[in-house]
């Protein structure tokens, strides 16, 4: 029988991260609605102090707990300083315990100067890299507004894996006018240099972007439609497959052992700290679980832990309902799934059974003593996957 009783310590089921966003870009990537800033002149010390303030006040709270991984995102974090790295680490070592096997990533733009510093970020504590390198051809680099050759960026992809313990690189698919033999042939290239981790994500029109202004005007043509859209998913996990990289997640493929130890923080609804200009986090105090949400604009974020030692500017309770939703949207990503018994108790009854055998019936998730994952089939279907679930 299913217990309806909440752990009190949920989120250990997902541990404990810290997440930290440094807000700078050289420049604004058409695609990207993530928190990024422009700007002339960074003051690296001012930064990092801010930065050490931050996380003085948050070992207040959480102090104690094993830490599992810290992700430096962006942004462009490989803009920052290696010392400003360094000093961050430095003091997150003194507050947190860390899991013995620690994960420490930063996103990399490959730039052949922001690459130049890799073996300093190494020094500093650093374990994992992952690469910005979204196409593997010139002319797709420029419209994607990226600063970097497909040449820097399988040359970074290199000298990255001659440094670091572990790799990862992002590419976009589905850009403008590509073709499926296009694609096969990109992602072949890539998977040739024997990454460990790849994260490959179809490319999306989001709200805000220059992309939108130009799609909502008509002036962004040659998108794929939706079949070849998911010719080339199916043909990506095809091709990563052979390559002894499979998807633990719906974007996210990895060889075994390889996986994102910090997304699987948020996938399985642990905690996280989220530090800097637009972080969120999940933090759970006392058996109540909060997001938290900071200044998205970095000079009112510094002005705010200046002023007022933190720069949140909401902690919001998320009910057991809320969190159960949560759970199933971010577990239902994940090839294992989520547990039946951890989400009745969020949900505080579990999911009719009768719903669960019609989705089975109809090849769309697999249920297995008490987990529950999706299909492939299903994974393509996940919003329906949601709602009927939850509404069950």
């Amino acid at each position: 029988m299913l217990s309806l009783t909440p752990e009190p310590d949920d989120w250990q089921e997902g541990g404990f991260a810290l997440y930290l966003h440094w807000p700078f870009c050289k420049a604004k990537c058409p695609y990207c609605d993530f928190n990024s800033h422009v700007r002339p002149r960074i003051d690296q010390a001012e930064w990092r102090d801010a930065y050490l303030a931050e996380l003085d006040r948050a070992a207040t709270e959480t102090g104690g707990r094993i830490l599992r991984s810290v992700f430096f995102g962006g942004g462009t974090p490989s803009l920052m300083a290696p010392e400003t790295v360094a000093a961050i680490l430095d003091r997150v070592s003194r507050h947190w315990r860390l899991a013995n096997d620690l994960e420490v990533t930063l996103e990399a733009n490959p730039t052949s100067v922001e690459a130049s510093r890799f073996a300093a970020y190494r020094a500093g504590g650093v374990n994992r890299v992952s690469l910005g390198l979204q196409a593997l051809n010139d002319a797709d680099l420029r419209r994607l507004g990226r600063q970097h050759s497909a040449a820097e960026g399988l040359a970074a992809l290199d000298l990255a894996q001659s440094i670091f313990e572990r790799t990862s690189c992002d590419l976009i698919y589905a850009r403008q006018d590509q073709s499926l033999d296009a694609w096969a042939g990109e992602l072949r290239d890539l998977l040739a240099r024997r990454p460990d981790h790849i994260s490959l994500y179809q490319l999306t029109i989001e709200e805000g972007t220059a992309f939108a202004r130009l799609h909502d005007a008509g002036k962004l043509r040659g998108l794929p439609d939706e079949d070849l859209a998911a010719d080339m998913y199916d043909l990506t996990r095809d091709l990563c497959a052979e390559a002894g990289l499979f998807d633990y997640e719906v974007s996210n493929y990895a060889v075994e052992g390889a996986e994102s130890r910090h997304n699987l923080v948020y996938w399985r609804m642990g905690d996280y700290l989220g530090i800097g200009p637009g972080a969120h986090g999940r933090l759970t105090l006392d058996n109540t679980r909060y997001a938290t949400n900071t200044h998205r604009n970095p000079e009112m974020w510094l002005k705010s832990q200046r002023e007022r030692g933190h720069g949140e500017v909401s902690r919001e309770t998320i009910d057991r309902p809320s969190q159960a939703l949560e759970y199933l949207m971010m577990c239902l990503r994940l090839t294992e799934g989520l547990s039946l018994s951890r989400y009745a108790a969020l949900n505080r009854k579990p999911p009719a059974s009768d719903k669960l055998k019609e989705l089975e019936a109809a090849g769309l998730i697999l249920q297995e003593g008490d987990r529950l994952r999706a299909t492939q089939a299903g994974r393509l279907l996940l919003n329906r996957l949601v709602l009927d679930i939850s509404e069950a």
